[in-house]
């Protein structure tokens, strides 16, 4: 995604729902975001032996084969690496420290950074990010599925 002269990346971390990982490649496409880092387990498009993934596939509809990709096994490595980049680092988890999502101002390139479905992000990859970004709830649920919230902070970035 680009926000004149900003560039939107996307960091899937220990995500285990293929289905997850191919909506967020659809949104991805969507809204523009410039380059997907798989990390940790998170599922790749294609396997180390070349083979696609269906799930991916079934669900991202052919947008893991436009939104470039990288599959980057270490996060702290790739934070670092970002962070040398210039990248502004916003998870999009919730934590004491996170602030309401509708307030986030990108002030130059980013990295948007979200976590397993279960987990999250745990804290010592919160305290490398620049920024920690929650979508406030209000019913009795204290959490939406990871791809659509992702969904949401992008299109509101958008």
């Amino acid at each position: 995604m680009a926000r004149g002269d900003k560039v939107i990346c996307l960091i899937l971390h220990n995500l285990r729902s293929a289905q997850n990982v191919g909506v967020l490649f659809r949104v991805a496409d969507a809204v523009g975001v410039k380059k997907i880092y798989l990390t940790g387990y998170t599922p790749a498009p294609i396997d180390r032996f070349g083979r696609a993934n269906r799930a991916i596939a079934k669900t991202a509809l052919g947008a893991e084969k436009f939104v470039e990709w990288i599959k980057f096994q270490n996060i702290s490595k790739l934070i670092s690496k970002l962070k040398t980049e210039s990248l502004q680092l916003i998870a999009l988890e919730q934590s004491d420290k996170s602030i309401d999502y509708r307030k986030i101002k990108l002030t130059r390139s980013a990295a948007i950074v979200v976590g397993n479905e279960v987990r999250g992000l745990n804290p010592a990859i919160l305290k490398k990010c620049d920024t920690i970004a929650e979508i406030p709830m209000r019913g009795r649920k204290e959490s939406l599925n990871v791809a659509v919230a992702a969904g949401i902070f992008l299109f509101r970035l958008f």
